[in-house]
């Protein structure tokens, strides 16, 4: 059975884009196309689509407010389809924690070249959104698609930095009496949750991150900028040849592949806006691999939800050159892709649920 699709966009011409585009494409069909929320409202009920691609930014209801109603009401897989801008991409984070499963950028460019590249990583997103659905709604026992996260209150999470920064050398010896541990951190659809819900077990004083979350260019820095609000560590986009220093979490940006690479007594991260590797940049191979290279046994590389195989070579590099591995288990997944092609090269020494994935990372990198 074909993938059934509703686009519900204002522009006319995003539209009849995205109409061809999933036309075109084998096992999807177009079954509705709606220039705003209230019309696709009637066409869910009516046309039962499997998966509606959602504009962020629309007249009479806008996305955020209509996704928010359909999740509590007539629950589907949703794709969001969003502007390159800060509120486009600000919004389109908050969608994901309201149940949305996959983020596409409206393409920048209108060059066959570049439409080509747009058209694959659409009709992948909606695979992946549809894929992750089934396996929700086919599962076992219900569990929600996202898990509520409350913010810690701005006042404590100042207190907790700032306690960090004056103890800047507690920091530094803990990351010496791991050995200079680096962890690794790899993810795809559902991956926005996970690594923030990892990324709030942690505290302060944990061993530098690296972590490569598919995601369009842009919206890797509202990410960021999220966690850092949720998290106790600094949470930031890495810019290359920066220092790698303890206590902080670098994103890989949306346009360039992010790598590890020694830098006289230390490390620091490389940028590279090279051929995309497993169809994506950033891509998960590459950071893993170079973490095994240059970071070998002081490595722990985590594989979190996803679709695909991006992350699977790579962590099994990690494993063979010494790094403590794991892989996010099926059942908390939202799609078992990454991890279980990982498990079936035998990359991951541990498979955990994600509810104990934060805790193995630091009985591994700190000895915590």
């Amino acid at each position: 059975m074909p993938i059934r699709v509703l686009i519900c966009d204002d522009s006319a011409v995003m539209r009849a884009l995205l109409a061809d585009i999933i036309g075109r494409e084998p096992g999807m069909e177009v079954v509705g196309t709606a220039a705003d929320a209230l019309v696709a409202r009637e066409m869910i009920r009516n046309r039962e689509p499997d998966v509606l691609t959602l504009d962020v930014e629309m007249p009479q209801m806008d996305g955020l407010a209509f996704l928010e109603r359909l999740m509590r009401l007539h629950p589907m897989a949703v794709v969001m389809i969003s502007s390159f801008t800060e509120r486009g991409s600000d919004a389109s984070l908050r969608a994901l924690e309201l149940g949305a499963l996959e983020i596409v950028g409206k393409p920048a460019a209108r060059s066959p070249e570049a439409l080509t590249e747009y058209a694959g990583q659409l009709v992948e997103r909606i695979r992946a959104a549809h894929q992750a659905w089934e396996r929700m709604r086919g599962a076992t026992r219900p569990r929600p698609l996202v898990r509520p996260i409350v913010p810690p209150p701005v006042a404590a999470l100042s207190a907790v930095r700032s306690d960090a920064a004056s103890r800047s050398a507690p920091l530094a010896t803990a990351a010496r009496s791991a050995g200079g541990r680096i962890i690794f951190i790899g993810a795809s659809t559902g991956g926005t949750e996970a690594i923030k819900e990892v990324l709030q077990r942690l505290p302060a004083a944990t061993p530098p991150i690296l972590i490569v979350q598919h995601m369009p260019e842009m919206f890797t820095t509202s990410f960021a900028r999220r966690l850092d609000g949720l998290s106790a560590m600094r949470v930031k986009e890495a810019e290359s040849g920066e220092r790698i220093v303890p206590g902080t979490v670098y994103i890989a940006p949306g346009h360039s592949h992010l790598s590890i690479r020694r830098a006289g007594t230390g490390y620091q991260c490389e940028l590279a806006r090279s051929e995309p590797v497993n169809r994506h940049r950033p891509a998960v191979d590459v950071l893993f691999r170079s973490a095994a290279e240059q970071v070998g046994a002081a490595a722990v590389g985590v594989l979190l939800t996803g679709m695909g195989k991006d992350g699977a070579a790579g962590l099994r590099q990690m494993r063979d050159a010494g790094a403590w591995t794991i892989a996010q288990d099926q059942d908390s997944c939202v799609v078992y892709g990454m991890p279980r092609e990982a498990a079936a090269l035998g990359a991951a020494v541990q498979v955990l649920p994600l509810s104990e994935i934060a805790a193995s990372v630091l009985q591994h990198a700190v000895g915590a």
